[in-house]
């Protein structure tokens, strides 16, 4: 199964079912009291974001084989709350009386609103964070001051600021042996780990290419009753505060296998994008296509493209190449520089990874067990998405030092639907573009 198929799944809320770079040696078994917050052995779980991916994650965690309880809901609209209670209902009805988990959230357990998160963490052992990622720092600080596990959706922020707001609270959950798992799943799907464990068989890495190419995805129209914050928020994908472009909402996947593969992160970019077609009003500020050169400190190269046009060729995989021989991430295959087949997984003993990182997250912490710390890649391979996003908009060499240390904030002072949104259209109903050469970081 290819990648875009286990991502169209995902959007589809899957419902059957790396510890090699997340995870860290597991620890002892802790108290108990340190993973349920009763003596049952259900493990209580609040959903924030009740979206298309935070029902999925939701169905998924009940379909864990664990005693998981989802007690808690949160949502800044009512009607994808309520969207996402009747699915995962009829997604538990049709998985039949073998599944343990289960759906016990009464209406004064569903939180409605900007605040909502901070209502519904408390009632839980295990906290899904799947909101847009602009929300991703403070709904995951929150989470790690209230010392929950948590499963959280990539990217994990939108800008740098972000990104240091998550490896704050990132150390504090390590404190706490809380264990955290980032939704970047290559880590916990089968082909990818045995491509890691053979990965010395091609030798010393020295070029990568990555590429995250399709039609792109949804837009939601604006409705003359919203305000200029509802309509961003319903419409999140296309402004970058609340998704960060897709080349960090979505080529992150490509990227962080690559930074994976090479143990490190790269330490500048340059590149081009732009507008090309995907350029009406009701896809705000966003680029449709981004080119970037990431540069790593051994000088080795990763080449690296996402494109959403209509009509063109779907292309979303890896490729890395060594002094030995090359990885073939999508077909699973390593071959010397010659082309010979010399590692081939077989696919059709794949697993499905979205269901994977939450069957093993679920079972550790039924067992007591600290073993998952995703938080600190997760946020280093989202900001190596906003460095390559840096490039792009200003067409500047970004160098990776001084992007993480710049304090770049693109959210707003305040949360709340009357509030002034980050950026705003013209008097022609269009958004402001960042142009090469002119935008400026």
């Amino acid at each position: 199964m290819s990648n875009s198929s286990f991502h169209d799944k995902r959007r589809d809320f899957v419902k059957q079912g790396s510890m090699l770079a997340g995870a860290i040696a597991a620890a002892p078994i802790i108290s108990r009291a340190n993973f349920f917050s009763g003596s049952d052995d259900v493990i209580k779980v609040a959903v924030i974001g009740c979206g298309g991916r935070g029902t999925g994650a939701a169905v998924q965690a009940l379909m864990s084989k664990q005693n998981v309880k989802i007690v808690a809901m949160a949502d800044a609209f009512r009607d994808r709350l309520d969207e996402c209670y009747k699915n995962v209902s009829g997604e538990l009805a049709s998985a039949g009386a073998g599944t343990k988990g289960t759906l016990d959230v009464p209406e004064e357990r569903k939180f409605v609103g900007f605040d909502g998160y901070l209502k519904a963490i408390p009632l839980a052992d295990v906290v899904i964070l799947a909101t847009p990622p602009g929300f991703r720092p403070i709904h995951f600080e929150e989470a790690v001051k209230q010392g929950k596990h948590i499963f959280m959706e990539k990217p994990v922020a939108t800008d740098p600021a972000g990104v240091q707001r998550v490896l704050a609270a990132a150390k504090i959950a390590k404190q706490k042996k809380l264990n955290v798992v980032v939704g970047l799943q290559r880590h916990y799907q089968d082909s990818y780990r045995a491509l890691f464990a053979k990965k010395d068989m091609i030798g010393d890495i020295t070029s990568m290419q990555a590429w995250w190419n399709n039609d792109g995805v949804w837009t939601r129209p604006r409705k003359a009753s919203q305000t200029e914050m509802e309509y961003q928020m319903r419409n999140w994908y296309y402004f970058v505060w609340l998704c960060g472009d897709h080349i960090t909402e979505q080529h992150i996947h490509n990227l962080d296998v690559i930074n994976w593969f090479k143990k490190g992160y790269p330490v500048k970019a340059q590149g081009f994008g732009g507008r090309q077609v995907r350029k009406s009003k009701e896809h705000g500020e966003i680029f449709d296509h981004h080119y970037v050169e990431f540069h790593y400190a051994d000088g080795s190269i990763l080449n690296s493209q996402c494109r959403h046009m209509p009509g063109t060729s779907s292309k979303v995989d890896e490729l890395l190449v060594g002094t030995k021989g090359k990885i073939y991430c999508d077909a699973a295959r390593i071959t010397d520089l010659r082309g010979k087949t010399i590692f081939q997984f077989d696919k059709s003993k794949e697993r499905n990874p979205y269901q994977t990182e939450h069957d093993e997250l679920f079972a550790a912490i039924a067992k007591g067990e600290y073993k998952y710390a995703d938080a600190e890649n997760g946020a280093y391979s989202t900001m190596t998405s906003i460095l390559g996003r840096m490039a792009t908009y200003s067409g500047q060499i970004i160098d990776w030092d001084k992007a993480i240390n710049s304090g770049l904030n693109l959210h707003p002072s305040v949360y709340a639907f009357d509030a002034a949104a980050p950026v705003n259209p013209g008097p022609d109903g269009f958004y402001p573009v960042p142009v090469p050469g002119v935008t400026k970081y």
